[in-house]
Parts: C-alpha cells; sequence; structure tokens
C-alpha cells in the first residue's frame, strides 16, 4: 500500500472528526448530537451524492454498461453473504441466526464509507462513473434475501419469527431518496445542477465532517457497551471480511471494464458493511439475532478500518489492477 495515500486520508478532516467522536465516546464526553440533526444530515448526504451521481450518469449516457454494473452489484450482493456465513462458521461457534444476520451486514453497503471513498478519489483527482450510485442502490436487499435463506435453512418453521414486508425493504427510505434523487439528477443534468449547486457542493464536505463526529460517538459507544462480547474471532471477522469483500469487489469491477475511479468504488461497496438498512430489515425478520454482534461489528469494527486504512488500500488495488 502507498503510506503517503494512507496518510493523506487518515489525516483527512473526514477521518479526523471520526476519530475525534471515537476519542470522545470513550472517554464518556457529554458531546452529543440531536438525532434529529443527524438524520437531517445523512438525508443531505444521500440526495447531494444521488443528485451529482444522476447528473454525472446523464451526461455519461446510458447503456450496457449501468447494466453491466447493476447485475454485477447484485451479484456480489447475493454472493458475500454466504463467503462470510462459510467464515463465521469455520471460525465460530455463534448460532445459526446470528451469522446469517451478521453476513447480511457484510454484504450490503455503508454509503457513508462510500461517499468518504468518493471524496477520497475527488482529492486524488481520480474520477470515476456516475452510474456507481446504481450499483450502491442495487446492494441492499440483495444481502437481506440471502440472510434470511441462511438463517432458515434445515430450520423447522418458526410462528414467532417476525415476517419482513419487502416492501419496506424496498422502500426504505434511504434507497428511494439515493434513487429518487439520482433519476432527478439525470432528467435535470447540467441545468438543474447550476441551479442548486451551491447547495449540494460547497456545505458538502463540512455536512460530511459533522456526519463522521457523531458516526465517531455511535461507534465508540457500541465499543465501550461490548467489548466482553467480541472475541478475537470475531474481531478478527470484523477486520479481515471488508479485505476479501475488496479483492472480490476490485475483480468484478475490473471483469466489467471499470477504471480506477470506478473499481475502487466497487471494492469499497463490497468492503463496507450496513449499518442502517439491515439492521432495521433484521430487527424485524430475525428479532432473536443479537444486536449487540452485528451492529458492533459494522458500525465499530468494519466503519473505522475502512474509513481509516481501507480505502487508500482498495484504490492502491484498483490502480494495481486497472
Amino acid at each position: 500500500m502507498d503510506l503517503s495515500l494512507a496518510a493523506q486520508n487518515l489525516i483527512s478532516p473526514p477521518v479526523l472528526f471520526f476519530a475525534l467522536g471515537l476519542f470522545a465516546a470513550l472517554v464518556r464526553s457529554d458531546l452529543a448530537i440531536p438525532q434529529a440533526v443527524a438524520k437531517a444530515m445523512s438525508l443531505y448526504l444521500m440526495l447531494a451524492i444521488g443528485f451529482k451521481g444522476g447528473v454525472a450518469a446523464g451526461t455519461h449516457g446510458l447503456g450496457v454498461d449501468l447494466l453491466l454494473v447493476i447485475g454485477a452489484a447484485t451479484a456480489l450482493s447475493f454472493a458475500i453473504p454466504m463467503i462470510a456465513f462459510g467464515c463465521l462458521s469455520a471460525t465460530t461457534a455463534l448460532p445459526q441466526v446470528d451469522k446469517a444476520a451478521i453476513s447480511a451486514h457484510y454484504g450490503s453497503i455503508s454509503i457513508v464509507t462510500f461517499i468518504a471513498a468518493m471524496a477520497a478519489l475527488e482529492g486524488l483527482g481520480i474520477a470515476y462513473p456516475g452510474i456507481m450510485i446504481a450499483a450502491a442502490a442495487a446492494m441492499e436487499v440483495p444481502a437481506i434475501v440471502t440472510a434470511l435463506f441462511l438463517a432458515h435453512r434445515g430450520a423447522q418453521p418458526d410462528q414467532s419469527r417476525g415476517q419482513i414486508s419487502w416492501r419496506e425493504v424496498a422502500l426504505n427510505g434511504s434507497v428511494v431518496l439515493l434513487i429518487g434523487a439520482f433519476i432527478i439528477g439525470m432528467a435535470t443534468g447540467e441545468t438543474g445542477y447550476k441551479d442548486i449547486s451551491p447547495f449540494i457542493t460547497e456545505p458538502f464536505k463540512g455536512v460530511l465532517c459533522l456526519f463522521l463526529l457523531d458516526m465517531g460517538l455511535v461507534a465508540g459507544r457500541e465499543l465501550r457497551q461490548v467489548r466482553k462480547t467480541l472475541t478475537p474471532a470475531l474481531l478478527g471477522f470484523g477486520l479481515y471480511m471488508p479485505l476479501i469483500g475488496a479483492l472480490i469487489g476490485a475483480l468484478a469491477g475490473n471483469l466489467i471494464g471499470l477504471e480506477t475511479g470506478g473499481v475502487a468504488l466497487f471494492s469499497v461497496l463490497a468492503a463496507s458493511a450496513s449499518y442502517i438498512a439491515v439492521p432495521a430489515a433484521m430487527r424485524l425478520a430475525l428479532p432473536e439475532a443479537k444486536p449487540s454482534l452485528y451492529l458492533t461489528l459494522s458500525l465499530a469494527v468494519t466503519f473505522p478500518f475502512n474509513l481509516s486504512i481501507g480505502i487508500p488500500l482498495y484504490i492502491q488495488l484498483a490502480d494495481w489492477l486497472s
């Protein structure tokens, strides 16, 4: 890995604000961001990135490349939970339902990691295709379907288990906003971008810093509460699983003909772990699974790893492959 690239990412404002939030939570500071403000920031980030991606895709033009990206992303989201489940089965004695729930998180995506990766690419002057937003949206639901299959495989029907509403998953607020903003960006193009550019361009990095400060606070609180349940095997999984996903994602991106920026983002998507959409789905579909395990691994272990070390590593990997 290019150490200068890693250093540049580690000392970037978004990463440092995440570290500040993590530190504040671990030392039990009363620093806090109201939940309503955090939700508003996440909505803003998804709107901005979806809209800019739609504008870029509209300028680029849609065709076979979009279908390839969506198809590859969907296949990864089905396959990665299977690999994660196999790794957990080989290294832990967790119940089947917990292994399935954890695996679902690693087949889905972290939109904040994705946004941070795009910011890192922009800082390095590396272009990426706007259609990668479609890949992010395509990787939400398939991982949940795979997890339910894994959780119920070989088990007797249990009417006490919660039933997930596929309508709720497909119409999850983050998915609707991301896809909707993408379509609006495509429809309005450069003209629409110029109209709202002062809103979605200049404030973006500042809002990202504040949002990551809040994510650091949340991750630190999770780590404080479940330190005893994080066995070495589980902790190791939270660190090596994103590397496995990143390699698979990079190879898939390279196979469908993406250039460095696109390969890097595909790698990041496959390496990241959901901590918004999938936890909500798991609480409905697999209520007996332990949130203290799957949420802590995705948010307090894999997310900081990807943000600090993973992103520059995945960009370097994409550069080698491309």
